[in-house]
C-alpha cells in the first residue's frame, strides 16, 4: 500500500479547446438526430430507468487527506439520483448497454469548478471501473460508429487499428457492454476517471451495502427490482474514494488502467441513502421528471472535486451542448 500523493498532473493538448468544441458538435448532431425518431432527450444517457430523491452523510473522522470539498465538514445533505442505460437512444433494457448511476448533491458550499459559487456536486459513475478506450478521439468515433450499426463500428475500428488491432479492440468494446449487470441495487458503480479531492486525486465508487430484500434484476425491466426493494425499505451505498499515489500506478490520463486496491485502498467519504418511496406514485412521477429536464454534469461540482483527464476534460464542452440542444436547466 502507497501514500496518497499531492504529485499528479494532468497533460492538456495545445489544441483541447477547438477539438472538443467539435466532438460536442458532432455529439449534438447525434443527439439533434435521435429526437427526430426518439423524441427529446440527452446525446448519451437516453433512457432513464429511475429518478430517486436521496440523503448523503459525511461522517466524522475521515482521515485528512479525505477531508476536502465535501467530505471537508460532517453533515449531511439532499440529492437526486438518476439511474440510467447509456446510449443514445431509449432502447430495449435487453439491449447490451453500460449502465449509469448519477448522483446531484444539493447544498454544498465553496467555489465551482466553472467559477463562482457551487450549486451542486455531481458524481456520474458506470457500472465498470475503468473506460473501454484511453482518448476521447476514439470515444467519440465509436459513439458515432454505434449509432449507425456495427459494421460501421467494426469499418472504423480495422480502420483505425488495422484488422488484428481492431478485432482486439472490438472485443475489449464487447467485453464491457455484455459485462454481467446485477442490479442498481446491487451493482457498483464507478467515476471510471477522476476527479480533484482537494490537492489529491481520486477515482470514486458507489459500493451497495446491506440490500433489502427483493426480486432478481432482469433485463426486461432493470428498474423494477429497486422498485419493489423501495416499497417497504431504503436502499444504501457507501461512496468511496481511491486515491491517486504515483503515475505509474494510478495514471491520471489513462481512463482504460484499473488502478490496484491493493496499492490504493478505498475510502469511504459519504453514505448515500434512498429512502423508502414510490417512483410510480403521483409524487414520484413529478419528481421523475423534474429530475429529467435538470442537469447531471461531472462539471458541475465544487472546484476542489474538478475533473482531472483528457475525457473528463471534453465532458466539459460536451455536457454543456448537449444541455443548451434539449433546453436543460
Amino acid at each position: 500500500m502507497q501514500a496518497p500523493s499531492t504529485a499528479w498532473q494532468e497533460t492538456v493538448g495545445a489544441d483541447e479547446g477547438a477539438r472538443f468544441e467539435t466532438y460536442a458538435q458532432q455529439i449534438v448532431a447525434l443527439q439533434k438526430h435521435t429526437s427526430e425518431s426518439d423524441g427529446p432527450g440527452r446525446g448519451l444517457h437516453r433512457k432513464r430507468r429511475l429518478g430517486l430523491h436521496a440523503t448523503v452523510e459525511i461522517p466524522d473522522g475521515l482521515p485528512a487527506h479525505a477531508r476536502h470539498g465535501l467530505s471537508a465538514v460532517p453533515g449531511r445533505h439532499e440529492a437526486l439520483i438518476r439511474m440510467s442505460n447509456a446510449s443514445h437512444a431509449r432502447a430495449s433494457d435487453r439491449r447490451p448497454d453500460l449502465r449509469g448511476f448519477a448522483l446531484r448533491i444539493q447544498g454544498v458550499e465553496g467555489e465551482a469548478a466553472l467559477g463562482g459559487a457551487a450549486a451542486a456536486q455531481c458524481f456520474l459513475m458506470i457500472n465498470t471501473p475503468t473506460f473501454a478506450l484511453p482518448t476521447v478521439d476514439e470515444v467519440v468515433e465509436v459513439i458515432q460508429a454505434v449509432a449507425s450499426g456495427p459494421l460501421a463500428l467494426a469499418r472504423a475500428m480495422f480502420k483505425r487499428h488495422g484488422f488484428v488491432g481492431g478485432l482486439r479492440r472490438l472485443r475489449v468494446l464487447q467485453q464491457s457492454l455484455t459485462k454481467p449487470f446485477a442490479g442498481f441495487a446491487l451493482e457498483t458503480f464507478h467515476t471510471a476517471a477522476p476527479v480533484a479531492w482537494g490537492p489529491y486525486a481520486a477515482k470514486l465508487r458507489l459500493a451497495p451495502t446491506a440490500v433489502p430484500p427483493g426480486p432478481r434484476a432482469t433485463p426486461a425491466d432493470w428498474s423494477a427490482d429497486v422498485v419493489a426493494r423501495l416499497a417497504g425499505h431504503a436502499l444504501t451505498w457507501d461512496l468511496q474514494a481511491q486515491f491517486f499515489v504515483g503515475e505509474d500506478v494510478t495514471p491520471i490520463e489513462d481512463p482504460t488502467v484499473l488502478w490496484p486496491e491493493a496499492e490504493a485502498p478505498f475510502v469511504t467519504v459519504a453514505r448515500v441513502t434512498a429512502p423508502s418511496q414510490a417512483p410510480g406514485s403521483s409524487e414520484g412521477k413529478v419528481l421523475a421528471e423534474a429530475i429529467e429536464r435538470g442537469t447531471f454534469d461531472p462539471w458541475v461540482a465544487l472546484a476542489a472535486h474538478r475533473p482531472l483527464g483528457e475525457i473528463m476534460r471534453a465532458r466539459k464542452a460536451a455536457y454543456f451542448a448537449s444541455q443548451c440542444e434539449r433546453g436543460a436547466r
